[in-house]
């Protein structure tokens, strides 16, 4: 099970090569708010989004003879192009299994990062697992999953240990941490952290509505699915149910879930633009919404919420900024 210990050893391994990522404010989101609104803007990070930090802890924590044979990775794009570039970086082939759904732009610089890319179709039924299981087994590969593995996590971790930091700077003791959250590899990362490193900030994991099995599940106490097909508007963070080694983390660590509409991740998306001068993808700006549209299921106090990837794809974007 990932622990600080872990996440401090993936801090160190990170040191020179990951981004440490901004906190970022604007008094007009401060004002919609009606709170001091801080952005973590993971959409800085390398790749475009806070999987490179799971990404490189994984890839650099396998011993030399593993490594060598290369890795496996799946993923809707976030994750794959982490992946690709912590392999690429060590200079190890990896294989990056995607949806054929994926957004085009994922998909094109997964391969311009040097990796092999094999389609699936999701919507006819194909298993990206199943086609994982059997190309590691065939090359002999290590396969690295999106979230439900311990050095991703704490690889995402430290984004938490940043987050610490700079909330203690800004004089932030207590508070709420807004996380975008898919299979949860993220909030239970920076829940740990923040666990060991400031005690009075909580995570709140943010979910789409359709997507909600997070929040579902931790009304529950129990690990559920939401039903809904895996596709929709946040790509990145669309999941079945929570994993399975995060989600005790997220039901010992972290607030009740909060669901967000469409129509405000659009909003938010727009705002972050606008007010912060930054491109958020969908999946990336739930947290965002919530922080802006969600205050009366939040405690009293500033809030810090994460911009967990900005690879939208443009004409998607486009017309999502156009929108109004």
């Amino acid at each position: 099970m990932t622990d600080i210990a872990l996440i401090e050893a993936a801090a160190a391994r990170a040191v020179g090569v990951v981004r440490e990522t901004p906190l970022l404010s604007s008094p007009f989101l401060d004002e919609i708010a009606g709170r001091p609104v801080f952005a973590k803007a993971e959409v800085l990070q390398h790749t475009g989004s806070f999987k490179f930090r799971g990404g490189w802890s994984a890839v650099s924590a396998l011993d030399d003879a593993t490594r060598a044979r290369g890795v496996i990775a799946y993923s809707s794009g976030n994750h794959a192009q982490g992946v690709a570039q912590a392999a690429a970086l060590h200079g190890v082939p990896s294989v990056i299994i995607m949806p054929r759904d994926a957004p085009a732009l994922k998909i094109e610089n997964t391969r311009a990062l040097g990796a092999e890319v094999v389609l699936y179709d999701r919507a006819g039924g194909e298993k990206r697992e199943a086609i994982g299981e059997r190309l590691m087994t065939e090359r002999g590969m290590t396969l690295i999953k999106p979230y439900d593995d311990v050095q991703v996590i704490a690889g995402q971790g430290t984004c938490g240990l940043e987050i610490a930091a700079q909330a203690a700077a800004l004089g932030v003791e207590a508070g709420t941490v807004l996380t975008c959250c898919g299979g949860g590899g993220l909030s239970a990362g920076i829940a740990l952290a923040l666990e060991a490193r400031a005690p009075g900030v909580v995570v709140r994991p943010v979910e789409p509505a359709g997507f909600d099995d997070t929040a579902r599940s931790l009304a529950a106490g129990e690990r559920l699915g939401h039903g809904s097909p895996e596709a929709g508007l946040c790509d990145a963070i669309l999941t079945p149910m929570p994993g399975e080694i995060t989600f005790p983390v997220l039901k010992r660590l972290c607030g009740p879930g909060i669901v967000v509409s469409e129509a405000e991740v659009k909003e938010a998306m727009r705002l972050a633009a606008l007010r912060l001068k930054l491109v958020v993808e969908p999946g990336g700006a739930v947290a965002l919404a919530a922080a802006l549209f969600h205050g009366s299921a939040l405690v009293d106090g500033p809030v810090i919420c994460t911009l967990s990837g900005g690879n939208a794809d443009p004409a998607h974007y486009a017309a999502i900024l156009a929108g109004g």
